[in-house]
């Protein structure tokens, strides 16, 4: 990858990552009350993955994408909960973290480090997973509304999504 592309991706993800905030923070109040609670203990987890993802675009290794999005994603869990009090949700939301390994599959795709064995579909089918999960175990330890009584059948169709991946992709 040249690195005008490497400098747009990184540009447009500091992009991202500062609307993210600026939206964010017209959402919910308190979200962004000062300084001192952007630079608060889980911004420095969020702020490390950013770091392992810049550095991953900044020497051409794509694969560092992965435990940057894992890192960043575990970050942002952290902020939810340290913003809202509701440490509880953890029992549900590290689901999430398949999720987080999917998108950096995506990402790492996209940077052009295609390796062996891993495509956009993987990557898809590990946020699919993940939420599914989340869906299942946030329903089933309090978090009622994400799929209320029907969770059963989420855990049905993760059973087919994994058996029909495994029966109709070639060897």
């Amino acid at each position: 990858m040249d690195k005008q592309r490497r400098t747009s991706i990184i540009g447009g993800a500091i992009l991202i990552i500062i609307g993210g905030l600026l939206f964010a923070a017209q959402i919910l109040p308190n979200f962004l009350p000062n300084f001192w609670d952007i630079v608060s203990w889980p911004w420095i987890i969020i702020g490390v993955g950013l770091f392992l993802f810049a550095l991953g675009v900044a020497l051409g290794e794509p694969g560092m994408a992965v435990p940057a999005s894992i890192v960043g994603g575990i970050g942002g869990i952290l902020a939810y909960q340290n913003y809202t009090g509701y440490w509880e949700s953890w029992s549900y939301m590290w689901t999430l973290i398949p999720g987080f390994v999917g998108f950096g599959i995506v990402l790492m795709n996209i940077l052009g480090g295609k390796e062996e064995g891993s495509s956009f579909k993987d990557g898809g089918t590990l946020i699919l997973i993940s939420f599914i999960l989340l869906a299942v175990f946030g329903s089933f330890f309090g978090a009622i509304g994400l799929a209320g009584r029907y969770w059963p059948v989420l855990l049905i169709l993760l059973g087919l999504v994994l058996m029909g991946r495994t029966l109709f992709t070639k060897k």
